[in-house]
């Protein structure tokens, strides 16, 4: 608990303490508390002991590092650094969940410590700006306007618990011209599947996210590297992709991106029989490759924690628009807390990069598996989101939800169904559900658009683009495209 010392130096400042202590007692009861706290900008100069910012500093550091944050690492990080003393030591990191409600909100926590923080900033704002009044050294109007540059930056960080804007407000900050006229509104990250572009009004779109599912076997990675091929790649606007693989090593990955860019057979490629000429696209897709920015982590059983830190560290040095998690359910739980089912832990996983999504302003192409429930009906076997696996708030927290479908493989006797697949949009908040089909290379495991002469479906129509033909016909791109499309 606090001293009588330290209740006196702070005292006499807007604080509360019981507060602080909360925050930091949540963190080490639950480190996904963590997440939530820097989602709602608490910085330790937040805080008003110096113990408090000392303890948040030290799990700010084990959470970069992406380690474990609990009593005993907490411990041996301010061990390590000569401050364990400084803080009253291990007996006064145990005292800090006291009295914590076994339902706690983290949320009010935050707001509470951050508008006692931009109090006690206010008030030494003014109360510099009243000793240099008293001073008289420099001229009335320029105080007032040191004052007044002041405040409005204190006032910039009240914008923590400003939940509800006025439509005026909105229409400000989107932009009068983008909210009339759609033509100067920022696009969407482009995926390379044209259809499929067309029917989300531009592609992909900051703080979505995007779930992708599917039974084993169907291409829903294939489908995803597809996609994180197009926008690393993109010959104008190339942008870095981070790919979490908790299925599949990065070498395997590296193997499937290399195979399908430079159109080669990957068995053949894993066996070592390839020809000459392959050899020679292999080795100019591999140059390529090399330094387009995505960036891959097969780290086993990787949780919200991490993923947040890498894609916070990534976008320092890179300008990053997509993330690819492969997939949801290998992911680990939100914490060490003790769950009652492993749909909890799903539903708390889906939440969670949810709002990752929106804090660090990015699309997020999550990877679900579904349930056997496809397989076991009659007849149609094409997926629906009561299928989601493990959990129904997967199909609640996300922005849309697609299936990948392939006939041929409930009827691999039919020749007329062979590379052909289905991305099936069942949900899509700003948008409209439907069907799109698309070509499927098995020998690149390899997704491409496919032309729309072969009766493909959509509740909208087509873009109008002229069209010419490639592999055989069957195949289509757009004479002059723009979207950078893989080929």
């Amino acid at each position: 608990m606090v001293n009588q010392a330290e209740q006196f130096q702070t005292e006499q400042l807007p604080v509360n303490l019981d507060a602080e202590r909360f925050i930091l007692g949540a963190i080490l009861t639950d480190e996904a508390a963590f997440f939530n706290v820097s989602g709602s900008k608490i910085t330790e100069d937040d805080f008003s002991l110096e113990k408090h910012k000392v303890i948040f500093r030290r799990m700010a550091d084990l959470s970069g590092r992406r380690e474990h944050i609990d009593r005993v690492t907490v411990a041996n990080e301010l061990h390590r650094h000569g401050e364990l003393p400084s803080v009253d030591g291990l007996s006064y990191l145990v005292t800090l969940d006291d009295g914590l409600p076994q339902i706690y909100n983290i949320e009010s926590y935050c707001r509470i410590v951050k508008e006692k923080s931009l109090l006690r900033l206010l008030i030494r704002r003014l109360h510099a700006a009243s000793r240099l009044a008293m001073s008289g050294t420099q001229a009335p109007d320029e105080i007032a306007a040191d004052c007044a540059s002041r405040l409005i930056d204190i006032s910039k960080g009240t914008s923590f618990d400003t939940g509800l804007a006025s439509l005026e407000k909105t229409v400000l900050d989107y932009g009068v011209d983008a909210m009339v006229n759609p033509a100067s509104r920022q696009a969407g990250l482009g995926t390379g599947f044209l259809r499929f572009d067309d029917m989300t009004g531009g592609g992909l779109r900051p703080g979505e996210l995007i779930i992708l599912a599917a039974r084993p076997a169907m291409g829903k990675t294939a489908f995803a590297l597809s996609i994180a091929q197009h926008v690393a790649c993109h010959p104008k606007k190339p942008k870095a992709v981070a790919v979490f693989s908790l299925e599949m090593s990065k070498e395997s990955l590296m193997q499937r991106l290399l195979c399908m860019h430079a159109r080669v057979d990957l068995r053949k490629h894993r066996s070592g029989y390839v020809n000459a000429e392959e050899r020679s696209r292999l080795e100019e897709s591999l140059s390529i490759l090399a330094e387009a920015p995505i960036f891959i982590d097969d780290s086993a059983g990787i949780d919200l924690m991490d993923i947040y830190s890498n894609v916070l560290r990534l976008q320092q040095d890179q300008d990053v628009g997509l993330v690819v998690i492969d997939y949801l359910q290998l992911m680990g739980g939100t914490s060490g807390r003790r769950r009652e089912s492993r749909q909890q832990d799903v539903s708390d996983l889906s939440r969670g990069l949810k709002l990752m999504s929106k804090d660090l302003k990015l699309p997020f192409l999550v990877l679900s598996q579904l349930s056997r429930a496809p397989e076991q009906r009659q007849g149609d076997h094409r997926p629906m989101l009561s299928d989601l696996r493990e959990s129904g708030s997967i199909e609640q927290d996300a922005d849309m939800v697609g299936f990948i479908f392939r006939e041929e493989v409930y009827r691999p006797d039919k020749e007329s169904l062979k590379g052909i697949a289905e991305l099936l949009v069942a949900k899509q908040r700003n948008g409209p559900t439907g069907k799109v089909k698309l070509a499927f290379l098995s020998q690149y495991t390899k997704f491409e658009n496919l032309a729309f002469d072969v009766g493909d479906e959509l509740d909208t129509p087509p873009p109008e683009q002229p069209w010419r033909p490639s592999g055989g016909g069957l195949f289509a791109v757009p004479e002059n495209d723009d979207l950078g499309g893989i080929q």
